[in-house]
């Protein structure tokens, strides 16, 4: 029972020290959320001489770069401004984005990290394809391509869970087309399984590690031993125990027995006679020594013998 007892302890502990830093971490980020628990961020300035900034796997950068993003019905919304105003925004199947942007020199983005203040940004020139035609020649302005899967001016928004098994394009460039792209990009994340179960995490750990430390800590009861022997084999058990006989083991000591005095307790006689009421003034005053039994003054009871007179 003891190795059991430590053994569920430190199960306890194993599953809720981590619980409890997991849960206290996340809800130091939970601190840098807005009051409807939106997560936003902004990213460094983005510049190119091309036409286009693409991401070309978005699942695959947000499961490498901020993974808890694809998780539940988190929403993701990407803001994305040029000098002349707002830009385009779309996703749209991968194979259909490189074909289309194959004519014209782009950047793609290979990694964002995440990390305080400004996220920055590692660019890839792409350049133009040299089969593909004419250098700067776009096939269309972007609102009329019909391969969106989400597309808008200024922003998009879209829930990552639900596009995970598809491998989509992220691109951003001017309504027009136009090249010399200077952008301005924010994120925000909104979700809203965040905070409960970072608050969770946090009381769930800090549970288990009480429930722990009462198991490991709680005293153990003393076991009581039953021997069972044959009775030849009862002062041999004795003699290994150290005492003389089994038959006084473990019961109760009696009481000690008190002496109880039987019969009508004895009168105590005083050493010294009673005080007389009035102090004797000469000696005849002073009663007769020594003083008369009751006998002697006693009446006769008629009908008794009276005693012989002797001479």
């Amino acid at each position: 029972m003891r190795f059991v007892r430590s053994l569920v302890g430190m199960l306890l502990l194993v599953v809720g020290i981590p619980a409890l830093l997991a849960g206290g971490g996340l809800s130091l980020v939970a601190r840098h959320a807005s009051t409807d628990g939106t997560f936003s961020a902004s990213f460094e300035p983005v510049r190119s001489a091309g036409r286009a900034v693409v991401v070309q796997d978005v699942d695959a950068l947000l499961r490498a770069e901020a993974p808890f993003t694809r998780v539940g019905g988190a929403r993701l919304r990407l803001t994305a401004r040029t000098a002349d105003g707002p830009a385009f925004v779309g996703l749209a199947p991968a194979d259909e984005v490189r074909r289309w942007l194959a004519p014209v020199p782009h950047v793609t983005v290979d990694r964002i990290a995440l990390a305080r203040g400004p996220l920055p940004v590692r660019l890839t020139d792409a350049g133009a394809a040299p089969t593909a035609g004419p250098a700067g020649a776009v096939p269309a302005v972007p609102l009329d391509a019909p391969f969106w899967v989400r597309e808008g001016i200024g922003a998009v928004e879209w829930t990552p869970g639900e596009l995970a098994d598809r491998r989509l394009s992220l691109v951003v460039m001017r309504p027009d087309g136009g090249a010399d792209l200077a952008l301005d990009l924010r994120a925000e994340v909104r979700s809203d399984w965040f905070r409960p179960v970072a608050w969770g995490a946090l009381a769930g750990g800090l549970l288990l590690i009480v429930l722990a430390v009462l198991v490991l800590l709680r005293p153990v009861r003393p076991r009581e031993v039953v021997f069972v022997v044959e009775p030849d084999q009862v002062p041999v058990l004795a003699g290994r125990l150290g005492v003389s006989s089994l038959s006084g083991l473990g019961a109760a000591p009696e009481p000690e027995r008190q002496l109880v005095s039987v019969g009508a307790p004895e009168r105590s006689r005083a050493a010294i006679g009673a005080v007389p009421a009035r102090r004797p003034e000469t000696l005849a005053d002073l009663p007769p020594w020594p003083p008369e039994r009751p006998e002697e003054t006693a009446e006769p009871v008629p009908g008794s013998p009276r005693p012989a007179a002797t001479d």
